[in-house]
């Protein structure tokens, strides 16, 4: 069997595993994980080895660079000290946790060791948990935390990982673990801020869907790669790249590249994070070949691995109970501090004129919003319990595995430990959340509540936009009025995203249909102005300022005229 033809048949694979997962109430991930396994068992299938750094510098940049994007500021923003808290303190717990259990259980593992190895098996990959939260209407609140935790805990992994791996050739004292901690983060948060300026201010000159796209399959390296040169967390300076591309694309990209963008992100990250699963199954077998009896047996290894992995989840159960009673806190405090957020208590402030500017007022709506947030998506117990059973470990965790010093003791052992650990919490954890879920009668949003607020939001973006009608001083490029039959067209039409033009007007016309497309852009140009103030403030829910994105660029794409 060549190897362009196993790769023809992984791709139909991931389909398939998309299509009948679903179908058969199991994450696709889950599939996938079963399917290469019984692959490599197949006789005459090649094994399939992948070197792990391949994983970790050339998969893991832009599969967490594609999720980046599409993360909104202010839902990180709302939730940065519980995502702060599952990606950073519970994964150090975790690691320092397994590292002391496996350096007791196996005395020539020295301790620095043993905490590489809980370095490498304490993050969760939440990718399972996100695709079956949205599959069954996990709380939005609930899928955010998931999602931003995977973003970042590779980072704190990794870094961590690192400095373990240092101390084990006794080139870093254990103590400064934490001084290295904070300095890859620091700086790879710089990397990631400049990067993503400098690329989204070069990407909305170009003026070329074509070559946007393209430069965007180079901004995860384009951070990475001297994030990881200078010995910063690579990983983290992706994610920060990826959060601001996303969130400046709504202002200075055009309607055509986010369309485009999202559309080649995302078959991306089908064939990324699907593929992952699918070569992580596929390594079972070369990894049960690689260990030795001279240590201890196979089945020694699978008994340990699934020992971590009951500690690991105990862990998370335990961190997330006073995470949870802490949120329960800030929902108490939002309840009583929010009726007094009002622009008359803002104003009250030392201020240089005495005069309240248009940011207070942006201001306060902030503070508003983000305690009705609060307020309205609190976590009870039940979305607690979902959040602690949600640990499953991934590919990066095989990946990060092979990391490991070839002179540390018992290694092929340690890499079918943590291989067992990334397969058990993947079966046990991600085969029953499902039904967890469903126990608990756990809903996501309301879809009817979502409409209400959609028709909010556009009668408002519309509201703004038709006053553009009103404005004496509108006018052509070229100084002329709009004729006031353009003009009545374009206001009979009330929502401009329930219409649709019917053919592609002609750019070289200088009659009514040229002005009507100029008209209905610059009218659009003001609902834009008056969506990114929207999502500024946070007043609406980032769904549903998605959605009406969508629209403004669906609205714009068909107005352009463009290929």
């Amino acid at each position: 069997m060549t190897y362009s033809l196993l790769g023809v048949l992984g791709i139909l694979t991931l389909v398939g595993a998309a299509v009948v997962g679903p179908r058969l109430g199991v994450a696709a991930p889950l599939v996938l994980v079963l399917a290469g396994v019984a692959g490599s068992l197949i006789p005459g299938v090649p094994a399939v080895v992948i070197p792990p750094e391949f994983i970790l510098t050339a998969v893991l940049p832009p599969l967490l660079y594609a999720g980046a994007v599409n993360i909104p500021v202010v839902d990180f923003r709302r939730n940065a000290k519980a995502i702060t808290g599952l990606s950073v303190l519970l994964v150090m717990a975790s690691a320092f946790i397994i590292g002391l259990l496996f350096h007791w259980l196996l005395p020539a593992l020295s301790l620095p060791a043993a905490v590489a190895l809980g370095a490498v098996v304490s993050p969760p990959d939440a990718v399972a948990a996100t695709s079956i939260g949205r599959r069954l209407g996990l709380p939005p609140r609930l899928v955010t935390l998931l999602h931003g935790e995977s973003l970042v805990n590779d980072a704190s992994a990794l870094v961590l990982l690192r400095s373990a791996v240092a101390a084990t050739a006794g080139s870093v004292a254990f103590i400064n673990v934490i001084g290295d901690f904070a300095y890859a983060v620091i700086a790879a948060i710089l990397i990631g801020l400049v990067v993503g300026q400098v690329t989204v201010w070069l990407r909305s000159h170009l003026g070329d869907v074509v070559l946007n796209t393209t430069i965007s399959f180079a901004v995860p390296f384009l951070a990475f790669i001297p994030a990881n040169e200078i010995k910063a967390s690579g990983v983290l300076a992706v994610v920060v790249a990826g959060v601001v591309t996303g969130h400046k694309s709504a202002r200075l990209f055009s309607a055509q590249d986010r369309i485009n963008q999202r559309l080649n992100w995302r078959t991306a990250q089908f064939v990324l994070e699907n593929g992952v699963f699918l070569v992580m199954g596929f390594g079972l077998k070369g990894l049960v070949d690689q260990v030795k009896d001279d240590h201890f047996s196979v089945s020694q290894a699978i008994g340990l691995g699934l020992l971590a992995t009951l500690v690991l989840a105990a862990v998370r159960i335990a961190f997330v109970i006073p995470l949870l009673a802490l949120l329960r806190r800030d929902e108490s405090r939002a309840r009583e501090k929010g009726p007094a957020v009002s622009l008359a208590r803002w104003w009250h402030r030392p201020a240089t004129d005495g005069r309240v500017t248009r940011k207070d007022h942006l201001t306060v709506r902030r503070k508003r919003a983000d305690f009705a947030f609060v307020t309205t998506e609190g976590l009870d117990w039940r979305g607690g319990a979902v959040l602690a059973w949600s640990g499953m470990r991934g590919v990066v965790t095989v990946a990060a595995a092979h990391s490991l010093p070839a002179v540390t003791p018992y290694r092929a052992q340690l890499l079918l430990i943590a291989f067992t650990v990334a397969i058990a919490s993947l079966l046990v954890q991600g085969g029953t959340l499902p039904l967890l879920i469903r126990t608990l009668g756990i809903t996501g949003h309301d879809q009817a509540a979502d409409r209400e607020e959609l028709s909010t939001l556009v009668a408002e973006m519309t509201g703004v936009g038709l006053a553009v009608l009103d404005n004496p001083a509108v006018a052509q490029d070229d100084g002329r009025r709009f004729d006031p039959e353009v003009v009545e067209r374009v206001r009979s039409a009330r929502s401009l995203r329930a219409e649709s033009l019917s053919e592609s007007p002609d750019e070289n016309a200088a009659g009514p249909q040229e002005q009507y497309r100029a008209l209905r852009l610059r009218v659009l140009q003001a609902e834009r102005a008056a969506l990114l103030e929207a999502r500024s403030t946070g007043s609406y829910s980032s769904r549903v300022v998605e959605r009406a994105q969508h629209l403004l660029d669906s609205e714009e794409f068909r107005l352009s005229g463009s290929d």
